[in-house]
């Protein structure tokens, strides 16, 4: 059996591993369970494929994002190591194939979905599987206590019922005391070892500005250098990239309502530094490795702790200088003192809800479970009366009670942009007026179509043109080949699965205590994001490791906080670096080799503050030098 040094130097080409790889690594080739609590850019994936190359057999990767799995298997398959995932775009025969040659053993690492695990086709080939490690990543899904919750996540542990000595390795980047024993009790990890790494980030600046004006802002700050703009809204991400083209700055934008080849495109180009600033919703970032990312900027505040700081995580990850902003004004803090009340919603609105479904599906009192109905968020919303964003909360609550089960589809409606000039329009009501009455319909219904992806429903159009919708389907088909719009047609209709026999609403069994909980657990964790941005004394590090479990952390010398409380000190150092650079000119880096990071932080706001007072400049060398 080669040891794990061996395989990472053959297959990864280093010497060594970072710290608690080899540790999580030997315990789980022992045969022991393990929870691995890794910061964002810590090596989590190599603590589980190291031990999967080391033994015989397979290694099962549990995995959320088709994106992860998907760039985990081409960086394998790329270093000669025989990975596979199986994902909802395969087909049933490719599927069936691909479980057949694990069964012969072909692969190493197997990546599937949690939702793949509960197929009859998976849980046939399973039993024949060859597996050597059971490795679950982005654990902290399978808590309801976490910032993730998945509930498909809860059927892993049913794996070990037959894999009963196999080793079950956990890990997360993000996970509060409570999370990290939900985990274990959840997996059935048996007396697990925890591995817990610090969570700071010692070449990450973090920085928090109250903002009025977030598009100057966000100019002054971002420029061309590698980033990534986190927006809550896809809205948002389209209008704040559009602003960024228009200034000059080469941005890309991703969102799960683009199409597919558009998403890949973007991110595609992002990799390439073809397009450095990447303007995305929170869906982007996971399991990506691209490590010269030197600004994460959060346009508007995240909901949680847990999330800002694994997306400003994704700042240099190649251990050089970077720096995370987040930009917040009284919106963002009122948005989320509101959240608690919009997401979880009291037990009559709840009931009302589950009635409305009732009613619009027409499923009597007592039908069977087990049976998928056709499901049109809007138009059920619409015909009841509902706001769409409290129904749509009031909807997953109740599915993640296992009532029902909602289709991706349901959440991603068709898209439409128009992607040409008034000009081209006026033309096309001579040479195709049935298309130019679409146009133009559509122009009237929605303001937004001409600048970004506009959600429609095509029945909602169709009425209200009224034309039938397949001849309104081959109409947006055509302008879409036409170049005329960009037409993004959501994927099979959207389902909902009843798991269920139907209840009478006024006797529905909701835990009300369960929700009651996670409502308190939600109020707690909007509360301290709304304590971390309006926080001006204690510093931004030490107050997040804290919130993660290290209470004796220590100021970090490296956020906005402790460069203020350092502002006299820095008055001081910045004489002191005038004079040395008067004698000398200097790159940065020859200045402050001999400083601790504290003193390199508070040394580079000092030499910030006299470049932007015009005291000093970089000449063509690199060095500063005085003016």
């Amino acid at each position: 059996m080669p040891a794990p040094e061996e395989i990472l130097k053959q297959y990864w080409g280093y010497d060594g591993f970072r710290p608690l790889q080899r540790d999580i690594i030997e315990a789980v080739l022992s045969g022991k369970d393990a929870l691995a609590l890794l910061p964002t850019g810590g090596g989590k994936s190599v603590c589980y494929q190291v031990p999967a190359m080391v033994r015989e057999g397979l290694c099962l990767v549990v995995s959320p994002l088709i994106a992860l799995m998907q760039d985990q298997v081409a960086r394998l398959t790329g270093m000669g190591i025989p990975a596979v995932s199986l994902h909802s775009g395969m087909g049933y025969k490719l599927v069936k194939a691909t479980l057949e040659q694990a069964q012969q053993g072909e692969y190493k690492l197997l990546y599937v979905s949690p939702e793949r695990l509960q197929t009859y086709l998976f849980s046939d080939y399973l039993p024949g599987l060859d597996i050597n490690l059971i490795a679950v990543d982005e654990a902290h899904c399978i808590s309801q206590w976490g910032h993730d919750f998945r509930p498909d996540y809860l059927k892993i542990a049913t794996i070990r019922e037959l894999f009963t000595n196999v080793p079950m390795l956990a890990l997360t980047a993000t996970a509060t005391a409570e999370v990290q024993q939900d985990i274990a009790k959840q997996l059935q990890l048996k007396k697990p070892e925890l591995f817990k790494q610090s969570f700071a980030r010692k070449n990450i600046y973090y920085e928090v500005n109250y903002s009025e004006n977030k598009n100057a802002d966000v100019l002054k700050n971002m420029g061309n250098q590698c980033g990534i703009i986190y927006c809550r809204s896809r809205k948002l991400t389209e209008l704040t990239g559009k602003f960024l083209k228009e200034h000059e700055i080469g941005a890309a934008v991703y969102h799960a309502g683009l199409a597919k080849e558009v998403r890949e495109a973007a991110q595609a180009a992002w990799m390439k530094n073809e397009a450095p600033v990447m303007v995305a919703t929170t869906a982007f970032g996971m399991g990506i490795d691209k490590p010269d990312v030197r600004m994460v900027l959060h346009i508007d505040s995240p909901e949680h702790l847990e999330a800002w700081y694994q997306e400003a995580g994704r700042a240099g990850r190649d251990g050089a200088q970077a720096n995370s902003l987040t930009l917040y004004n009284s919106i963002d803090i009122k948005r989320l003192e509101e959240s608690t009340d919009l997401q979880y919603p009291p037990e009559a609105y709840l009931r009302r809800v589950y009635q409305a479904i009732a009613e619009y599906l027409q499923i009597p009192i007592g039908a069977e479970p087990g049976r998928y109905y056709p499901f049109d968020i809007f138009d059920f919303c619409n015909k009841f009366s509902l706001a769409a964003v409290e129904a749509i909360y009031a909807l997953k609550l109740l599915e993640r009670d296992g009532f029902w089960t909602l289709s991706e589809a349901v959440y991603q409606p068709s898209t439409v942009q128009f992607i040409t000039s008034r000009h081209v329009l006026d033309g096309l009501s001579q040479s195709h007026p049935a298309l130019a009455y679409v146009a133009t319909g559509l122009l009237r219904m929605f303001n937004s179509i001409f600048y970004y992806p506009t959600a429609i429903r095509e029945s909602a159009v169709a009425y209200r043109l009224k034309i039938k919708q397949p001849e309104l389907l081959q109409a947006l088909e055509l302008l879409h080949r036409m170049e005329i719009i960009e037409y993004n047609k959501t994927g099979e209709g959207p389902q909902m699965f009843f798991h269920h026999r139907r209840a009478d609403s006024r006797h529905l069994i909701i835990d009300l205590n369960r929700i009651a909980r996670l409502r308190q657990r939600h109020l707690e964790r909007t509360d301290k994001m709304i304590e971390f941005l309006s926080n001006t004394e204690v510093c931004r590090e030490q107050f997040v490791l804290n919130y993660f479990g290290e209470p004796d952390a220590k100021p970090c010398g490296h956020c906005d906080i402790c460069t203020n409380n350092n502002a006299k000190p820095i008055k001081h150092l910045a004489r002191e670096l005038l004079v040395r650079i008067a004698a000398e000119p200097q790159t940065l880096q020859q200045l402050t080799v001999a400083f601790s990071n504290s003193q390199k932080a508070a040394a580079i706001a000092a030499i910030r503050a006299m470049i932007d007072e015009g005291e000093i400049i970089v000449d063509v060398n690199g060095a500063l030098t005085l003016i």
